[in-house]
């Protein structure tokens, strides 16, 4: 597969989900060496954060990395899932503020952009993580493991001890057909008794109903209702393709997930890192 950028540079507004403000976000083509972030609204030479590994911090309630001088940039993980979606490995974001747009809460918005900026391949190929052994990591009740597979699937499970989300299961061989179908609408959520707490805690302030899903003891608070009954483990398959894609490789393995989450995605990445 050959690396790719993006056709022509191409820009979105929104807010962010957790800070609640505006931010433009503009992409612009780059020929090679990974995904890099900078920010606009910060002094130059000390605003540009590369996507790495070695840059991600605080994975309690999503994926942020910062640089050495502490730039930085809040709750990539949808945007990053939609790049591993369209096989996008060489880019420029810029922003003018620490988070990206949070659109309808899915990924549907950043392949729309994709799609309108166009997709354009460079002549570089891309390398593969290729898995040839099992590779596992448990933590309390979270797990992940990933087994030699000739292609990207994932297998995911999640449970709550909760009155109406108990426990889902998908599984999906991850295509950017596939994905674009059965994951990219699925929305982030929360629940109804987490709301009070986290704004307290200046977190989710741009949330909203148009955003996210809320969950309470009978359902769901969105008017709409669910776009699959599904809708929550699709939307933590959304995730950790958002995670592993810190390594900006394109994944040969099968991954099965039971109640992970960012911190243990960053950490199960790191495993792989050197692969």
């Amino acid at each position: 597969m050959k690396r790719k950028t993006v056709a022509q540079e191409i820009c979105c507004e929104g807010i962010g989900l957790h800070k609640g403000l505006p931010v433009t976000m503009r992409l612009i083509p780059r020929e090679s060496d990974g995904i890099l972030f900078r920010r606009a609204d910060l002094e130059p030479g000390k605003n540009e954060i590369k996507l790495s590994l070695a840059n991600t911090f605080d994975l309690t309630r999503g994926t942020n990395i910062k640089n050495e001088e502490g730039a930085a940039v809040y709750t990539i993980e949808h945007f990053l899932s939609a790049l591993a979606a369209a096989e996008i490995s060489d880019l420029m974001v810029e922003l003018d503020g620490n988070e990206l747009p949070i659109g309808d809460g899915s990924t549907r918005h950043f392949l729309e952009l994709f799609r309108r900026a166009g997709i354009r391949e460079l002549d570089a190929e891309a390398r593969d993580l290729v898995i040839n052994t099992p590779v596992w990591l448990q933590k309390g009740d979270k797990t992940l493991v990933i087994l030699p597979y000739e292609g990207y699937k994932i297998t995911y499970a999640i449970r709550f001890e909760h009155a109406f989300l108990k426990s889902q299961l998908a599984e999906f061989e991850i295509t950017p057909e596939t994905y674009e179908k059965e994951i990219a609408s699925a929305r982030t959520f929360g629940f109804d008794y987490e709301v009070a707490y986290l704004k307290k805690n200046n977190l989710a302030l741009g949330g909203s109903l148009e955003n996210a899903v809320v969950i309470t003891e009978t359902g769901v608070l969105n008017p709409e209702g669910l776009r699959w009954p599904d809708e929550f483990v699709r939307h933590k398959m959304l995730d950790i393709i958002g995670d592993l894609k810190v390594l900006n490789r394109p994944i040969k393995g099968h991954v099965i997930a039971v109640k992970a989450g960012h911190e243990l995605d960053i950490a199960f990445a790191k495993l792989l890192e050197n692969l």
